[in-house]
């Protein structure tokens, strides 16, 4: 498969920058609560956020409460669950809107999980998600019962790296970007988005469509985006340099 281009350095000035967290900013770990934040992330991003006049977002799987978490006190905007969930620069969050039978659906959920060692539940806002990173052979197991859970309840489901996630339908992160996109001060900016997920594929193909681009973390494989980085590591020097 051919690689994709380094993104160039004249990409970000004059940019909107859209970021993923695990994989992207973090090195993935066994569980989400196991992640290590660098202590150099949050005052890149804060520098990042000042030389883009404000037009930096994360957009993650996580939920915004878990990503404030992580990244306490920071003056820019998160979307959360794949889209589902806003908050923007000036701390306002977007309502959300929950399926009415999310407690069952998580009942479910976790029912199911108790019959696999090493599966991990993770509640979210208005949806679900079940891990099994720790547990490779329950896959395809997942996969047919969550499928199953999302069809019979009208759901949406996202798959990611080892997890399946069950959400509202409407909503992704290419949905995100374009909602981002369309306030201040991101309007009229040029949006890139930085992913390694199958879950960003959405916000690759939204930043193409937008006149952006998407750069795309990892090892290569058919995607929207237009460019790549081999890892979290060439992510984090790109952006220390266009810092």
């Amino acid at each position: 498969m051919t690689l994709l281009p380094e993104p160039p350095a004249d990409l970000l000035p004059g940019a909107a920058l859209f970021l993923d967290f695990d994989g992207t900013l973090i090195e993935l770990a066994e569980t989400p609560a196991s992640i290590l934040v660098p202590p150099g992330l949050a005052p890149l991003l804060e520098r990042l956020h000042d030389r883009l006049a404000g037009r930096l977002a994360i957009v993650s799987g996580r939920a915004v409460d878990d990503l404030e978490s992580h990244l306490p006190a920071m003056s820019i905007a998160f979307s959360g669950s794949h889209g589902v969930e806003m908050r923007l620069a000036d701390g306002r969050r977007l309502p959300v809107v929950v399926p009415h039978d999310l407690a069952a659906v998580r009942a479910a959920v976790r029912a199911f999980a108790v019959g696999w060692a090493g599966l991990l539940v993770e509640d979210k806002p208005a949806g679900i998600a079940l891990h099994f990173r720790q547990a490779p052979d329950a896959a395809e197991a997942v996969e047919g019962f969550m499928q199953e859970l999302a069809t019979r309840h009208e759901l949406a489901i996202q798959r990611g790296a080892m997890v399946v996630e069950l959400r509202p339908h409407g909503a992704d992160k290419g949905d995100a970007v374009r909602a981002f996109m369309g306030d201040s001060p991101f309007r009229g900016a040029r949006p890139v988005f930085v992913g390694d997920d199958l879950t960003d594929e959405h916000a690759f193909a939204a930043a193409a469509d937008l006149g952006g681009a998407g750069v795309l973390v990892g090892p290569a494989r058919v995607t929207a985006a237009q460019f790549g980085l081999p890892s979290v590591a060439a992510v984090t020097a790109w952006l220390e340099r266009s810092a």
